[in-house]
């Protein structure tokens, strides 16, 4: 009887979990086929902080024969995901909530809308403020002589990179509230660590950004602040929890 209904409450676990993925699979099936018609000029606005860099007559260039077509179709494809992720998250959540606690929900849901938030926010950072900055740079390094002609699907990649990059790395609250209530490390061990930190943030800043040293401090600066964020947050958690206790 126990694993009869062992089984029955397994599959309905799959079955719940197959519906929530289907769901989420088709939301970005209907954004993607929805963006289709405008593939190329999403492609026209995504190039922008690059040909606005280049010389008069400057363009981007496809190599291989299907690049016309693919490259704008790939892009339309990672702009729906882009677009779906909060409904993706949602149905995680849906997912996996009702095995929460109480407790666990009221520290999860904000949690996830606040990295869903930061992970936006680095991307628009990195699209409208790094990479001007970045490609400025880029094409005045060009030697005498040279054109800058990039290839339109080395530039999507390029550019998806450092999107992800940037919207990852705004994370850096989340991962350090995250490593607090876990009980990773304390308030107190982020404090102490925070000259190790800024040198990491900083040496990571310069790997995702070319090398010169404005689009690097451009990123590593905010990544500092949302770390001291981070820890001023947690310590409030911590302090919450700790008068809760007492209180009980």
């Amino acid at each position: 009887m126990v694993s009869e209904n062992g089984e029955q409450s397994f599959m309905s676990h799959l079955l719940e979990m197959r519906r929530r993925l289907m769901h989420a699979v088709l939301a970005v099936v209907i954004i993607f086929v929805g963006l289709l018609p405008f593939a190329n000029k999403l492609y026209s606005w995504l190039a922008k902080p690059l040909l606005e860099t280049l010389p008069k007559g400057g363009q981007l260039v496809a190599i291989e024969v299907a690049s016309t077509f693919f490259v704008p179709m790939k892009l339309a494809f990672f702009t729906a995901l882009f677009i779906a992720t909060p409904y993706v998250l949602y149905q995680i959540w849906a997912f996996v909530a009702p095995a929460l606690y109480e407790k666990e929900k009221s520290l999860a849901k904000p949690i996830l809308v606040a990295a869903t938030f930061l992970f936006y926010l680095g991307c628009a950072f990195t699209f409208f403020i790094i990479l001007p900055v970045m490609f400025a740079y880029l094409n005045s390094a060009a030697p005498d002589g040279v054109a800058m002609m990039t290839d339109i699907s080395k530039y999507l990649d390029f550019v998806l990179v450092l999107l992800f990059a940037g919207g990852f790395s705004f994370e850096v609250p989340i991962a350090v509230l995250v490593a607090v209530l876990l009980g990773w490390v304390t308030v107190e061990q982020l404090v102490e660590w925070r000259g190790y930190i800024i040198v990491a943030i900083f040496i990571i800043a310069a790997i995702i950004t070319p090398p010169d040293g404005l689009s690097q401090i451009m990123l590593a600066l905010p990544m500092w602040a949302l770390y001291e964020i981070g820890i001023l947050v947690a310590r409030a958690i911590v302090k919450a929890r700790l008068k809760t206790v007492v209180t009980d």
